[in-house]
C-alpha cells in the first residue's frame, strides 16, 4: 500500500512512538505558566560558557543527553541524530553531534525545525532505514538577536508585533519499538513568499505558510479539525495566529478553541513583556516535547497536529533587499 496520501501527506505503516524526550529553557522561559513541563531550568543565562552562542550549544546537548538518559539508552545505541538550528551553518547542532558521537544529518528548517526532524525521522524509522532517532533543535534568544537584529545593549525599540526568541533545546528520541504517542502522519511544507519584507514581523510572514500546510493536510487526508484535541502552529504569536486564522476560515476551514500556538503558550503575555509571544527553533520544541508530550503521557490529549513554522530569510537576503520565504511543517501526533 502507497504510504503517500494526496500531493504533500504521507500516512505511516508502522508509525514509530515518541520514547522520551528532553527540555531544558532559560531562566526568563522559567517564569511562564509552562514551567513545571520542562526538564531543567537555567539560572544562567549562560549556563558557565564564555558567549552566548556556546550556551546554546550546552543547552541542546543537554536536551538530548536527558531524552536519552530518560529512555536508558546510550548515543552508541542511536542510529541517526537528525538536528539543526538558528545560528550561521547551524552550529549548535553540528557542535553537539560532534559531542554525541552519533551519525548525523543536519537540517535547516528556522523555526520549522522541530517538525521537520519529527516528519523526517518519521519516514526513515517507518522505511527500516533506522531503528532509533534522536532529533533535536534550539535558540537562543540573545545569539540569534545578535545575529537576525541587533545586540541588545544597543537598546533598539521592539515593535508590538516582534516576538521574542526562546531560549531553550528541546530533543526527543523516536523509536519503531517502544512505547509513547506515536506520529502517524507527516506533512511536508512548501515554500510561501506573499512579498512580506520585514524581518521584525515574523508572524505575519508566517501565516501564509501555516495555513497553506494545515489546508493541504486536510485535504490530503480527509480528516476535519474537529479530529484534533489540539492544532499547534509553532511561533506566530498573537498578530501571525490571527492572520492564520482569518485566512483558514476564508479557505472554509473554522478552527475552534483547539487551535493554538506555541508562541503564545510558553510565556505570560499579561506579566512577562514579550510583545506579541515567543519564536525561534525551541519555541515548538521545548512546549511540544515538554508540555504537550507530558499530557499525551498523562491521557489528557489523543490526538495534536502540530505545525511548526519558518521564516527562511538570512540578513544577507534581508539586507539585499529579498522577500521572506516561509515554510511550515505539519506531523500529527496520536495517543
Amino acid at each position: 500500500m502507497g504510504k503517500k496520501t494526496g500531493k504533500q501527506t504521507y500516512q505511516l505503516t508502522n508509525p514509530p512512538a515518541i520514547i522520551s524526550t528532553g527540555t531544558v529553557v532559560g531562566p526568563f522561559e522559567g517564569r511562564g505558566p509552562l514551567a513545571e513541563d520542562f526538564d531543567e531550568i537555567l539560572t544562567d543565562i549562560r549556563n558557565g560558557q564564555s558567549s552566548f552562542e556556546k550556551a546554546e550549544r550546552s543547552l541542546l546537548i543537554k536536551a538530548c543527553r536527558l531524552a536519552l538518559d530518560h529512555a536508558g539508552f546510550p548515543s552508541t545505541q542511536v542510529d541517526l541524530f537528525l538536528a539543526g538550528d538558528l545560528l550561521n551553518q547551524i552550529i549548535s547542532a553540528s557542535f553537539s553531534a560532534l559531542d554525541l558521537g552519533i551519525p548525523f544529518l543536519g537540517l535547516y528548517g528556522a523555526c520549522s525545525t522541530a517538525a521537520l526532524g519529527l516528519g523526517l525521522g518519521t519516514l526513515l524509522l517507518d522505511g527500516g532505514f533506522a531503528d532509533t532517532v534522536l532529533t533535536a533543535t534550539s535558540s537562543h534568544h540573545l545569539a540569534a538577536e545578535r545575529q537576525y537584529r541587533y545586540p541588545t545593549e544597543y537598546g533598539g525599540q521592539r515593535r508590538p508585533y516582534q516576538q521574542w526568541t526562546v531560549t531553550g533545546a528541546g530533543a526527543a528520541l523516536l523509536s519503531s519499538t517502544g512505547e509513547g504517542p506515536r506520529i502517524t502522519a507527516v506533512t511536508f511544507g512548501k515554500v510561501i513568499d506573499l512579498g512580506s519584507t520585514d524581518p521584525l514581523n515574523m508572524g505575519a510572514a508566517m501565516a501564509p505558510a501555516a495555513a497553506d500546510t494545515i489546508i493541504r493536510f486536510f485535504q490530503d487526508t480527509g480528516w476535519e479539525p474537529n479530529s484534533f484535541d489540539l492544532i499547534l502552529t509553532g511561533d506566530l504569536g498573537q498578530f501571525g495566529l490571527e492572520l492564520c486564522r482569518q485566512e483558514l476560515s476564508e479557505q472554509g476551514f473554522d478552527l475552534g478553541d483547539n487551535f493554538m500556538d506555541c508562541g503564545l503558550m510558553i510565556y505570560d503575555l499579561q506579566k512577562q513583556d514579550v510583545h506579541a509571544g515567543g519564536s525561534g527553533c525551541a519555541c515548538s520544541a521545548v512546549v511540544t516535547y515538554g508540555h504537550v508530550y507530558r499530557r499525551f503521557l498523562r491521557k489528557e490529549l489523543n490526538r495534536v497536529l502540530l505545525v511548526a513554522t519558518g521564516s527562511l530569510h538570512s540578513p544577507t537576503t534581508y539586507q539585499q533587499g529579498e522577500n521572506i520565504p516561509t515554510i511550515a511543517h505539519a506531523v500529527r501526533i496520536e495517543a
